[in-house]
């Protein structure tokens, strides 16, 4: 099956600290931009950071597997390859996780490796892979 690229635009507080965090440290390719946002290739989506003052609310928060995932939050669906060497990557930028690179579900439907971190603007992003990529929408 192939899918086409998704489109996600964002909020951030400072584009200087989205573009070295998305373009630096998630090695993202920079698409266009101007002075109130930037394009990025995410894995082939393209996500849009916009300028938007500071968020008032902190985040909610829902229970899977044992860990308070945060809500609203993205990310893709990597290859369990692609997705150990950007927990790899994250980890030696010092890149705080909110929940750490691990293996949820294991052993049941669904099991796969997920990890959860967030950007300079308190975006919560997911990053997860399968082993199964057929387990991706399994019940």
């Amino acid at each position: 099956m192939s899918l086409t690229p998704f489109h996600i635009a964002f909020p951030v507080d400072d584009l200087t600290a989205a573009r070295a965090f998305y373009g630096g440290v998630l090695a993202c390719p920079e698409g266009r931009s101007s002075e109130s946002w930037i394009d990025f290739d995410l894995f082939g989506h393209q996500i849009v950071a916009h300028q938007a003052p500071p968020r008032a609310v902190p985040g909610h928060a829902n229970p899977v597997d044992g860990h308070d995932v945060p809500v609203p939050h993205f990310g893709v669906v990597l290859d369990l390859p692609r997705w150990r060497d950007l927990a790899e990557r994250l980890k030696a930028a010092g890149v705080r996780f909110v929940v750490e690179p691990h293996i949820r579900f294991a052993g049941q439907v669904g099991e796969q490796a997920t990890m959860f971190f967030l950007d300079p603007a308190g975006n919560a992003l997911e990053f997860k892979a399968f082993a199964d990529m057929g387990q991706l929408f399994a019940t």
